[in-house]
Protein backbone atom coordinates (compact mmCIF):
# COMPACT_ATOMS: atom_id res chain seq x y z
CA UNK A 1 0.00 0.00 0.00
CA UNK A 2 1.70 3.01 -0.95
CA UNK A 3 1.60 5.49 1.93
CA UNK A 4 0.49 9.23 0.88
CA UNK A 5 3.77 11.98 1.75
CA UNK A 6 3.44 15.21 3.60
CA UNK A 7 3.12 17.91 1.56
CA UNK A 8 6.36 20.07 0.89
CA UNK A 9 3.90 23.02 1.61
CA UNK A 10 0.96 23.34 3.72
CA UNK A 11 -1.22 26.51 4.48
CA UNK A 12 -4.05 26.41 7.02
CA UNK A 13 -7.20 28.81 7.85
CA UNK A 14 -4.92 31.87 6.62
CA UNK A 15 -6.64 35.24 7.18
CA UNK A 16 -5.34 38.65 6.83
CA UNK A 17 -6.83 42.14 6.56
CA UNK A 18 -5.10 45.52 6.29
CA UNK A 19 -6.66 47.33 9.29
CA UNK A 20 -11.01 46.53 8.23
CA UNK A 21 -10.14 45.44 4.61
CA UNK A 22 -10.10 41.59 4.70
CA UNK A 23 -7.95 40.74 1.46
CA UNK A 24 -7.41 36.77 2.44
CA UNK A 25 -9.88 34.46 4.29
CA UNK A 26 -10.03 30.81 5.10
CA UNK A 27 -7.20 29.90 2.74
CA UNK A 28 -5.94 25.98 2.74
CA UNK A 29 -3.15 24.88 0.56
CA UNK A 30 -1.39 21.69 0.22
CA UNK A 31 1.72 21.61 -2.50
CA UNK A 32 3.42 18.38 -2.90
CA UNK A 33 6.93 17.82 -3.56
CA UNK A 34 7.67 18.07 -7.28
CA UNK A 35 4.80 19.63 -8.18
CA UNK A 36 3.91 23.26 -10.28
CA UNK A 37 1.11 24.62 -9.03
CA UNK A 38 -0.59 27.62 -10.97
CA UNK A 39 -1.66 30.40 -8.56
CA UNK A 40 -4.31 32.12 -10.94
CA UNK A 41 -6.92 35.47 -9.83
CA UNK A 42 -7.62 39.00 -10.47
CA UNK A 43 -5.46 42.00 -9.51
CA UNK A 44 -6.66 42.44 -5.76
CA UNK A 45 -7.57 38.69 -5.38
CA UNK A 46 -5.29 37.82 -2.58
CA UNK A 47 -1.95 36.67 -4.58
CA UNK A 48 0.55 39.34 -3.61
CA UNK A 49 -0.51 39.11 -0.18
CA UNK A 50 -0.09 34.94 -0.23
CA UNK A 51 2.94 34.76 -1.20
CA UNK A 52 4.50 37.20 0.79
CA UNK A 53 3.23 35.72 3.92
CA UNK A 54 4.17 32.15 2.50
CA UNK A 55 7.68 33.64 1.98
CA UNK A 56 7.71 34.86 5.67
CA UNK A 57 7.72 38.53 5.04
CA UNK A 58 4.55 39.18 5.99
CA UNK A 59 2.63 37.81 9.35
CA UNK A 60 -0.78 37.01 8.73
CA UNK A 61 -3.81 37.90 10.90
CA UNK A 62 -4.74 34.17 11.70
CA UNK A 63 -3.77 30.57 10.56
CA UNK A 64 -0.54 29.08 9.81
CA UNK A 65 1.83 28.30 7.03
CA UNK A 66 4.36 24.79 7.32
CA UNK A 67 7.12 23.52 5.38
CA UNK A 68 7.13 19.72 5.76
CA UNK A 69 5.82 20.12 9.14
CA UNK A 70 7.93 23.39 10.20
CA UNK A 71 5.98 26.20 11.02
CA UNK A 72 7.42 29.91 9.49
CA UNK A 73 6.52 32.44 11.79
CA UNK A 74 9.17 35.42 9.27
CA UNK A 75 11.74 35.19 6.93
CA UNK A 76 14.48 33.31 8.54
CA UNK A 77 12.25 30.81 9.18
CA UNK A 78 10.86 30.88 5.38
CA UNK A 79 14.56 30.90 4.48
CA UNK A 80 15.79 28.52 6.78
CA UNK A 81 13.10 26.12 5.42
CA UNK A 82 14.26 26.57 2.08
CA UNK A 83 11.25 29.16 0.75
CA UNK A 84 12.58 31.00 -1.82
CA UNK A 85 10.83 33.96 -3.66
CA UNK A 86 11.12 35.35 -7.46
CA UNK A 87 8.79 38.63 -7.18
CA UNK A 88 7.65 40.56 -9.44
CA UNK A 89 9.73 43.38 -8.37
CA UNK A 90 12.14 41.04 -8.61
CA UNK A 91 14.15 41.86 -5.42
CA UNK A 92 17.36 43.52 -6.63
CA UNK A 93 19.56 46.21 -5.37
CA UNK A 94 19.93 48.59 -8.08
CA UNK A 95 23.28 50.15 -7.15
CA UNK A 96 24.80 46.50 -7.02
CA UNK A 97 26.27 44.66 -10.03
CA UNK A 98 25.03 41.19 -11.17
CA UNK A 99 27.66 39.18 -9.41
CA UNK A 100 26.67 41.10 -6.02
CA UNK A 101 23.50 40.53 -6.87
CA UNK A 102 23.72 37.15 -7.23
CA UNK A 103 25.88 36.51 -3.92
CA UNK A 104 23.38 38.97 -1.91
CA UNK A 105 22.84 37.41 1.64
CA UNK A 106 25.31 34.43 0.34
CA UNK A 107 28.93 33.85 0.93
CA UNK A 108 31.74 34.36 -1.99
CA UNK A 109 33.25 31.33 -3.06
CA UNK A 110 36.55 31.15 -1.54
CA UNK A 111 40.44 31.07 -2.47
CA UNK A 112 42.48 30.29 0.36
CA UNK A 113 41.71 33.18 3.06
CA UNK A 114 40.04 35.39 0.38
CA UNK A 115 36.49 35.40 -1.43
CA UNK A 116 37.86 34.34 -5.33
CA UNK A 117 35.57 37.09 -7.22
CA UNK A 118 37.16 35.32 -10.32
CA UNK A 119 35.23 32.18 -9.58
CA UNK A 120 32.01 34.16 -8.59
CA UNK A 121 32.17 36.47 -11.86
CA UNK A 122 32.47 32.50 -13.88
CA UNK A 123 29.77 31.27 -11.89
CA UNK A 124 27.32 34.24 -12.42
CA UNK A 125 28.09 33.99 -16.26
CA UNK A 126 27.12 30.08 -15.90
CA UNK A 127 23.97 30.86 -14.25
CA UNK A 128 22.86 33.21 -16.63
CA UNK A 129 23.77 30.99 -20.02
CA UNK A 130 21.30 28.57 -18.29
CA UNK A 131 18.88 30.85 -18.75
CA UNK A 132 20.16 31.73 -22.08
CA UNK A 133 20.72 35.23 -21.03
CA UNK A 134 24.17 37.21 -21.36
CA UNK A 135 24.42 40.30 -19.65
CA UNK A 136 27.43 43.02 -18.40
CA UNK A 137 28.44 41.18 -14.96
CA UNK A 138 29.99 44.56 -13.71
CA UNK A 139 27.45 47.38 -14.23
CA UNK A 140 24.78 48.17 -11.66
CA UNK A 141 21.51 46.63 -13.06
CA UNK A 142 19.92 49.29 -13.04
CA UNK A 143 21.31 49.95 -15.96
CA UNK A 144 20.77 46.22 -17.44
CA UNK A 145 17.01 45.24 -19.82
CA UNK A 146 14.11 43.78 -17.41
CA UNK A 147 14.54 40.66 -19.22
CA UNK A 148 18.77 40.72 -17.70
CA UNK A 149 17.02 41.72 -14.59
CA UNK A 150 15.29 39.36 -14.47
CA UNK A 151 17.53 36.54 -14.93
CA UNK A 152 19.50 37.78 -12.70
CA UNK A 153 16.83 36.95 -9.76
CA UNK A 154 15.69 33.74 -11.59
CA UNK A 155 19.16 32.72 -11.36
CA UNK A 156 19.69 33.66 -7.97
CA UNK A 157 16.65 32.36 -6.64
CA UNK A 158 17.93 28.17 -8.22
CA UNK A 159 21.24 28.56 -7.02
CA UNK A 160 19.79 28.32 -3.81
CA UNK A 161 18.13 24.83 -4.66
CA UNK A 162 14.96 25.69 -3.03
CA UNK A 163 12.71 23.35 -1.10
CA UNK A 164 9.64 25.67 -2.43
CA UNK A 165 10.03 28.06 -4.98
CA UNK A 166 7.50 31.11 -5.50
CA UNK A 167 7.37 32.34 -8.85
CA UNK A 168 5.27 35.76 -9.41
CA UNK A 169 4.70 36.47 -13.09
CA UNK A 170 8.30 35.28 -14.31
CA UNK A 171 8.03 35.30 -17.88
CA UNK A 172 6.19 39.11 -17.80
CA UNK A 173 9.78 40.23 -19.49
CA UNK A 174 10.76 37.69 -21.27
CA UNK A 175 10.56 36.39 -24.82
CA UNK A 176 9.14 32.95 -26.16
CA UNK A 177 12.75 31.48 -26.19
CA UNK A 178 13.84 32.82 -23.03
CA UNK A 179 10.36 31.47 -21.89
CA UNK A 180 11.19 27.92 -23.21
CA UNK A 181 14.61 27.84 -21.17
CA UNK A 182 13.12 28.56 -18.14
CA UNK A 183 10.42 26.27 -18.80
CA UNK A 184 12.81 23.90 -19.19
CA UNK A 185 14.95 24.89 -15.80
CA UNK A 186 11.43 24.56 -14.20
CA UNK A 187 10.65 20.90 -15.22
CA UNK A 188 14.48 20.23 -14.02
CA UNK A 189 13.47 21.58 -10.25
CA UNK A 190 10.00 19.91 -10.24
CA UNK A 191 12.35 16.71 -11.12
CA UNK A 192 14.37 17.25 -7.93
CA UNK A 193 11.14 17.68 -6.10
CA UNK A 194 10.81 21.25 -5.72
CA UNK A 195 7.10 22.39 -4.52
CA UNK A 196 6.75 25.29 -7.15
CA UNK A 197 4.23 28.00 -7.02
CA UNK A 198 3.57 29.70 -10.53
CA UNK A 199 1.53 32.92 -10.84
CA UNK A 200 0.94 33.95 -14.05
CA UNK A 201 -1.81 35.91 -16.26
CA UNK A 202 -0.61 33.73 -19.18
CA UNK A 203 -3.26 30.46 -19.73
CA UNK A 204 -1.40 29.09 -22.43
CA UNK A 205 1.39 28.80 -19.50
CA UNK A 206 -1.04 27.14 -17.12
CA UNK A 207 -1.69 24.52 -19.88
CA UNK A 208 1.90 23.73 -20.87
CA UNK A 209 3.77 24.06 -17.64
CA UNK A 210 1.72 23.37 -14.75
CA UNK A 211 0.50 20.05 -12.73
CA UNK A 212 -2.71 21.78 -11.17
CA UNK A 213 -4.40 25.01 -11.06
CA UNK A 214 -5.33 27.01 -8.07
CA UNK A 215 -8.11 29.68 -8.51
CA UNK A 216 -8.77 32.96 -6.03
CA UNK A 217 -11.55 34.84 -5.94
CA UNK A 218 -13.09 37.27 -3.27
CA UNK A 219 -10.29 36.70 -0.74
CA UNK A 220 -10.85 33.03 -0.99
CA UNK A 221 -9.82 29.88 -2.81
CA UNK A 222 -13.05 29.36 -5.36
CA UNK A 223 -11.38 26.25 -7.37
CA UNK A 224 -8.83 23.35 -7.98
CA UNK A 225 -8.49 21.10 -10.81
CA UNK A 226 -6.03 19.63 -13.02
CA UNK A 227 -5.39 21.30 -16.19
CA UNK A 228 -7.08 18.12 -17.89
CA UNK A 229 -9.73 19.09 -16.33
CA UNK A 230 -11.05 22.17 -17.26
CA UNK A 231 -10.12 24.88 -20.08
CA UNK A 232 -8.89 28.84 -19.84
CA UNK A 233 -13.02 30.54 -20.40
CA UNK A 234 -13.86 28.53 -17.39
CA UNK A 235 -11.16 29.87 -15.64
CA UNK A 236 -11.37 33.45 -16.84
CA UNK A 237 -15.18 32.89 -15.46
CA UNK A 238 -14.19 31.15 -11.80
CA UNK A 239 -11.30 34.17 -11.65
CA UNK A 240 -14.02 36.70 -12.74
CA UNK A 241 -17.32 35.26 -11.38
CA UNK A 242 -18.94 36.71 -14.90
CA UNK A 243 -18.90 34.38 -18.37
CA UNK A 244 -15.42 35.14 -20.39
CA UNK A 245 -16.00 37.24 -23.25
CA UNK A 246 -13.88 38.28 -26.08
CA UNK A 247 -13.27 42.13 -27.52
CA UNK A 248 -15.05 42.27 -30.57
CA UNK A 249 -12.67 42.83 -33.73
CA UNK A 250 -11.63 46.44 -34.11
CA UNK A 251 -12.81 47.71 -37.73
CA UNK A 252 -10.44 49.20 -40.00
CA UNK A 253 -9.49 52.36 -39.59
CA UNK A 254 -9.39 55.28 -42.62
CA UNK A 255 -5.97 56.87 -42.76
CA UNK A 256 -6.69 60.57 -41.37
CA UNK A 257 -3.68 63.18 -40.39
CA UNK A 258 -0.81 61.52 -39.09
CA UNK A 259 -0.50 62.48 -34.83
CA UNK A 260 3.11 61.21 -34.65
CA UNK A 261 5.64 60.74 -37.20
CA UNK A 262 8.89 59.23 -36.35
CA UNK A 263 12.21 60.38 -38.81
CA UNK A 264 15.22 58.19 -39.50
CA UNK A 265 15.36 57.74 -35.24
CA UNK A 266 18.37 56.36 -34.31
CA UNK A 267 19.47 55.50 -30.95
CA UNK A 268 21.81 52.80 -29.02
CA UNK A 269 20.15 50.00 -30.59
CA UNK A 270 17.43 51.65 -32.96
CA UNK A 271 18.78 52.03 -36.05
CA UNK A 272 16.98 54.86 -38.21
CA UNK A 273 13.94 54.09 -37.62
CA UNK A 274 10.78 55.80 -40.08
CA UNK A 275 7.00 55.60 -39.57
CA UNK A 276 4.09 57.32 -39.03
CA UNK A 277 1.25 57.05 -36.72
CA UNK A 278 -2.62 58.86 -37.96
CA UNK A 279 -5.40 59.96 -35.85
CA UNK A 280 -7.25 56.98 -34.23
CA UNK A 281 -4.64 54.43 -35.51
CA UNK A 282 -3.16 51.75 -33.34
CA UNK A 283 0.34 50.67 -34.36
CA UNK A 284 1.89 47.35 -32.82
CA UNK A 285 5.46 47.34 -32.41
CA UNK A 286 6.43 43.70 -32.53
CA UNK A 287 10.61 42.08 -31.75
CA UNK A 288 12.23 39.61 -29.97
CA UNK A 289 14.34 41.09 -26.70
CA UNK A 290 17.01 43.23 -27.80
CA UNK A 291 15.49 44.10 -30.95
CA UNK A 292 15.10 47.91 -29.78
CA UNK A 293 11.46 47.64 -29.20
CA UNK A 294 11.19 49.53 -25.74
CA UNK A 295 14.23 51.73 -26.95
CA UNK A 296 11.96 52.97 -29.61
CA UNK A 297 9.17 53.98 -27.76
CA UNK A 298 11.94 55.62 -25.44
CA UNK A 299 13.40 57.86 -28.03
CA UNK A 300 9.96 58.60 -28.85
CA UNK A 301 9.01 59.99 -25.05
CA UNK A 302 11.75 61.80 -24.95
CA UNK A 303 13.35 59.49 -21.54
CA UNK A 304 16.64 58.86 -24.00
CA UNK A 305 18.48 61.29 -26.50
CA UNK A 306 18.42 60.35 -29.92
CA UNK A 307 21.44 60.23 -31.81
CA UNK A 308 20.21 60.95 -34.74
CA UNK A 309 16.35 61.60 -36.84
CA UNK A 310 13.54 63.64 -35.24
CA UNK A 311 10.00 63.24 -34.14
CA UNK A 312 7.27 65.26 -34.86
CA UNK A 313 3.89 65.67 -32.83
CA UNK A 314 0.69 67.37 -35.42
CA UNK A 315 3.20 68.60 -37.19
CA UNK A 316 5.47 70.40 -34.66
CA UNK A 317 8.97 69.13 -33.85
CA UNK A 318 9.37 67.50 -30.23
CA UNK A 319 12.69 68.22 -28.47
CA UNK A 320 14.65 65.19 -28.33
CA UNK A 321 15.61 63.82 -24.94
CA UNK A 322 13.13 65.79 -23.06
CA UNK A 323 10.39 64.34 -21.28
CA UNK A 324 8.89 67.61 -20.67
CA UNK A 325 8.67 68.51 -24.19
CA UNK A 326 7.22 65.72 -25.00
CA UNK A 327 4.11 65.63 -22.57
CA UNK A 328 3.63 69.42 -23.67
CA UNK A 329 3.19 68.04 -27.38
CA UNK A 330 0.83 65.38 -26.39
CA UNK A 331 3.00 62.75 -26.23
CA UNK A 332 2.76 60.27 -23.08
CA UNK A 333 5.05 56.72 -22.52
CA UNK A 334 3.75 54.00 -20.40
CA UNK A 335 7.26 52.26 -19.43
CA UNK A 336 8.32 48.90 -19.75
CA UNK A 337 8.66 48.56 -15.73
CA UNK A 338 6.12 50.85 -13.88
CA UNK A 339 6.37 49.74 -11.38
CA UNK A 340 10.12 50.42 -11.01
CA UNK A 341 10.39 53.87 -12.42
CA UNK A 342 6.79 55.23 -12.02
CA UNK A 343 4.74 54.26 -8.93
CA UNK A 344 5.95 56.53 -5.53
CA UNK A 345 5.71 53.79 -3.12
CA UNK A 346 5.64 55.61 -0.15
CA UNK A 347 2.55 57.39 -1.47
CA UNK A 348 -0.95 56.60 -1.68
CA UNK A 349 -3.19 55.90 -4.67
CA UNK A 350 -4.84 58.75 -4.63
CA UNK A 351 -1.16 60.78 -4.77
CA UNK A 352 0.20 58.52 -7.71
CA UNK A 353 -2.69 59.20 -10.04
CA UNK A 354 -2.61 62.67 -9.37
CA UNK A 355 1.28 63.43 -10.32
CA UNK A 356 0.82 63.77 -14.08
CA UNK A 357 -2.05 66.93 -13.57
CA UNK A 358 -0.87 68.43 -10.90
CA UNK A 359 -1.88 71.83 -12.26
CA UNK A 360 -5.16 70.89 -13.43
CA UNK A 361 -5.70 69.32 -9.99
CA UNK A 362 -4.76 72.90 -8.40
CA UNK A 363 -5.82 75.98 -8.11
CA UNK A 364 -4.69 78.97 -6.51
CA UNK A 365 -1.26 77.10 -5.41
CA UNK A 366 -3.25 74.52 -3.49
CA UNK A 367 -3.93 71.15 -5.01
CA UNK A 368 -7.85 71.01 -5.12
CA UNK A 369 -9.11 67.59 -3.18
CA UNK A 370 -12.46 67.53 -4.70
CA UNK A 371 -10.88 67.82 -7.65
CA UNK A 372 -8.17 64.67 -7.00
CA UNK A 373 -11.32 62.36 -5.54
CA UNK A 374 -13.00 62.84 -8.96
CA UNK A 375 -10.24 61.42 -10.69
CA UNK A 376 -9.82 58.70 -8.32
CA UNK A 377 -13.13 58.11 -8.69
CA UNK A 378 -12.92 57.90 -12.61
CA UNK A 379 -10.00 56.24 -12.99
CA UNK A 380 -10.65 53.63 -10.41
CA UNK A 381 -14.01 52.75 -12.02
CA UNK A 382 -12.68 53.22 -15.53
CA UNK A 383 -9.32 50.15 -15.12
CA UNK A 384 -11.36 48.12 -12.27
CA UNK A 385 -8.69 49.42 -10.07
CA UNK A 386 -9.07 47.68 -6.90
CA UNK A 387 -8.20 49.64 -3.74
CA UNK A 388 -9.56 49.83 -0.21
CA UNK A 389 -9.94 53.78 -0.95
CA UNK A 390 -8.08 56.67 -1.85
CA UNK A 391 -5.61 57.08 0.71
CA UNK A 392 -4.43 53.08 0.77
CA UNK A 393 -0.52 52.96 0.39
CA UNK A 394 -0.31 52.18 -3.16
CA UNK A 395 2.25 49.42 -1.90
CA UNK A 396 -0.65 47.33 -0.55
CA UNK A 397 -2.04 46.81 -3.96
CA UNK A 398 -1.53 43.66 -5.86
CA UNK A 399 1.76 44.59 -9.06
CA UNK A 400 -0.84 44.49 -11.62
CA UNK A 401 -3.37 47.45 -9.42
CA UNK A 402 -0.11 49.63 -9.33
CA UNK A 403 0.42 48.97 -13.21
CA UNK A 404 -3.06 50.19 -13.79
CA UNK A 405 -2.92 53.05 -11.37
CA UNK A 406 0.31 54.13 -13.09
CA UNK A 407 -1.85 53.95 -16.54
CA UNK A 408 -4.62 56.22 -15.00
CA UNK A 409 -2.03 58.66 -14.50
CA UNK A 410 -1.03 58.76 -18.04
CA UNK A 411 -4.96 58.79 -19.19
CA UNK A 412 -5.90 61.55 -16.88
CA UNK A 413 -3.23 64.04 -18.68
CA UNK A 414 -5.76 63.09 -22.31
CA UNK A 415 -2.77 62.54 -24.51
CA UNK A 416 -2.95 63.14 -28.40
CA UNK A 417 -0.25 59.86 -29.00
CA UNK A 418 0.07 57.36 -25.95
CA UNK A 419 3.03 55.17 -25.87
CA UNK A 420 2.47 51.79 -24.12
CA UNK A 421 5.05 49.21 -23.56
CA UNK A 422 3.62 46.06 -22.82
CA UNK A 423 0.56 47.54 -21.47
CA UNK A 424 -0.95 44.36 -19.93
CA UNK A 425 1.87 42.45 -18.74
CA UNK A 426 1.28 41.15 -15.10
CA UNK A 427 -2.38 42.36 -15.39
CA UNK A 428 -4.78 39.67 -14.96
CA UNK A 429 -7.23 38.41 -17.55
CA UNK A 430 -10.59 40.83 -16.88
CA UNK A 431 -8.07 43.48 -16.76
CA UNK A 432 -6.53 42.83 -20.34
CA UNK A 433 -10.11 42.61 -21.82
CA UNK A 434 -10.68 46.23 -19.99
CA UNK A 435 -7.76 47.83 -21.06
CA UNK A 436 -7.63 46.40 -24.90
CA UNK A 437 -11.58 47.92 -24.81
CA UNK A 438 -10.08 51.39 -23.70
CA UNK A 439 -6.86 51.09 -25.68
CA UNK A 440 -9.55 50.85 -29.08
CA UNK A 441 -11.74 53.53 -27.14
CA UNK A 442 -8.90 56.26 -27.15
CA UNK A 443 -7.94 55.28 -30.69
CA UNK A 444 -11.86 56.08 -31.79
CA UNK A 445 -11.74 59.27 -29.71
CA UNK A 446 -8.94 60.32 -32.07
CA UNK A 447 -5.79 59.35 -30.00
CA UNK A 448 -2.85 57.56 -31.66
CA UNK A 449 -1.54 55.03 -29.96
CA UNK A 450 1.79 52.72 -29.99
CA UNK A 451 1.58 49.33 -28.49
CA UNK A 452 4.48 47.58 -28.07
CA UNK A 453 3.91 43.66 -26.68
CA UNK A 454 5.72 40.35 -26.46
CA UNK A 455 1.80 39.07 -26.93
CA UNK A 456 1.27 38.18 -30.42
CA UNK A 457 -1.97 37.49 -30.58
CA UNK A 458 -3.19 40.75 -28.67
CA UNK A 459 -1.09 42.75 -31.15
CA UNK A 460 -2.50 41.13 -34.20
CA UNK A 461 -6.10 41.58 -32.33
CA UNK A 462 -5.35 45.46 -31.25
CA UNK A 463 -3.30 46.74 -33.82
CA UNK A 464 -4.57 48.54 -37.03
CA UNK A 465 -0.31 48.22 -38.41
CA UNK A 466 2.17 45.84 -37.12
CA UNK A 467 5.82 46.81 -36.79
CA UNK A 468 8.28 44.28 -36.79
CA UNK A 469 11.92 45.32 -35.36
CA UNK A 470 14.97 43.00 -35.78
CA UNK A 471 18.38 43.94 -34.62
CA UNK A 472 17.14 47.57 -34.23
CA UNK A 473 15.92 48.26 -38.10
CA UNK A 474 12.11 48.44 -39.55
CA UNK A 475 12.01 44.88 -40.97
CA UNK A 476 8.50 44.50 -41.80
CA UNK A 477 5.21 46.88 -41.84
CA UNK A 478 2.34 44.32 -42.01
CA UNK A 479 -1.49 44.65 -41.89
CA UNK A 480 -2.97 42.53 -38.72
CA UNK A 481 -5.85 40.97 -41.38
CA UNK A 482 -3.76 39.39 -43.49
CA UNK A 483 -1.10 37.44 -41.18
CA UNK A 484 -0.86 35.61 -38.29
CA UNK A 485 1.78 34.90 -35.35
CA UNK A 486 3.57 32.60 -37.49
CA UNK A 487 4.41 34.69 -40.04
CA UNK A 488 5.27 37.83 -37.49
CA UNK A 489 6.92 35.57 -35.63
CA UNK A 490 9.22 34.78 -38.46
CA UNK A 491 9.81 38.18 -39.60
CA UNK A 492 11.15 38.52 -35.95
CA UNK A 493 13.55 36.24 -36.28
CA UNK A 494 14.62 38.07 -40.04
CA UNK A 495 12.87 35.78 -42.08
CA UNK A 496 11.71 36.69 -45.82
CA UNK A 497 8.07 37.83 -46.43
Amino acid sequence: MKVAKSPALRVTGLRHAYGRHTVLDGIDLEIPAGEVHALLGENGAGKSTLIKIVSGALRPSAGKVEVYGRGLTGVPEAQGAGVVTVHQNLGLVDGLNAVENMYLGRPYPRHGLFADRAAAHRHTAAALGALAVSAPLDVPVRLLSPVQRTAIALARAIEQKPAVLILDEPTASLTAHETTVLFGVVRELRERGTAIIYVTHRMAEVFELCDRVIVLHDRRVVARARPSETDPDALVALMTATEASQAPPRPPRPAGEAVLSVDGLTGNRVESVSFEVTRGQVVGVAGLGGSGRSELLRLIGGVQRARAGGVRCRGQSVRPGSTRAALTAGIALVGEDRRRHSVVASGSVRENLSLGSLTALSGGGLMRRRRELALYEEMTALLRIRAAGPEQPIGELSGGNQQKVVLGRVLATRPHVLLLDEPTAGVDAAAKQAIRSLIADLATRGAGVVVVSSDLSELLSLADRLLVLVEGRLAADLDPRKTDEFTVLRRCYGGAE
